[in-house]
């Protein structure tokens, strides 16, 4: 067993509720964003977005993801052609008219110049087994849930840090693995193009359910 630290509480500032409240209000301005400025962001900046989601809570504190950062335009282009391929797959014989149906409501399709616009491609890998040194088995334990608690928290902080990211999955994925070389007990998970929101940028008029809906007390 691990020594044992005394827990440092977090004494928010305008109490409880208050910062809970203006952190709900700050996320509920996020969006999903597909036109990009070529703006630079700083290297450090990205850093520190994935220092964020490497604070994320794990199955048995297994921590079973990787950030691969890319900003070589070479690269980003290889992605962007594979992404394409399995895109248009999906849209032209994968998926059914319901889905395509939703989907057309965001005005989406099989193209996405964004991945080369954006300034980063931040491609997510889930860790099939425990790979640091000082471990005890090489076993994982609730990945799926893990990394997506990670995404959750570097969503967060790109939106924290003014910059905007979209959640895109061209499935399968398996092509991210090979153009970054990675081992095969890494899968890919998620690809986040982040940067500025281009100046012209517009999003969907959409809107997120009442807080009425999705939340519960109790047996209700």
């Amino acid at each position: 067993m691990s020594a044992a630290l005394p827990y440092q509480l977090h004494l928010p500032a305008r109490g409880s509720t208050g910062e809970a409240q203006a952190f709900a209000d700050l996320m509920r301005s996020r969006r999903s964003v597909r036109n990009f400025s070529t703006k630079p962001v700083a290297r450090e900046t990205i850093a520190a977005c994935v220092d964020a989601a490497n604070a994320a809570p794990s199955g048995a504190n297994k921590q079973p993801w990787r950030f691969v950062v890319v900003g070589d335009p070479a690269i980003k282009r290889e992605i962007r052609f594979g992404a394409e391929a399995e895109e248009r797959k999906f849209y032209e014989e994968r998926a059914n008219d319901e889905w395509l149906a939703d989907l057309g409501l965001l005005g989406t399709t099989w193209e996405k110049p964004f991945l080369e616009v954006a300034p980063w491609l931040v491609v997510v890998f889930k860790l099939m087994k425990d790979d640091r040194e000082e471990r005890v088995s090489d076993q994982v334990y609730y990945v799926n849930e893990s990394v997506g608690i990670a995404v959750g928290l570097f969503l967060a902080a790109v939106h924290q840090a003014g910059l905007a990211t979209l959640t895109h999955t061209p499935s399968p994925m398996h092509f991210l693995a090979t153009i970054l070389k990675r081992p095969s007990f890494e899968r890919p998970y998620l690809l986040l193009p982040v940067g500025y929101p281009a100046e012209d940028c517009t999003v969907p008029d959409i809107q997120r359910k009442p807080l009425s809906e999705v939340l519960v007390f109790d047996r209700g």
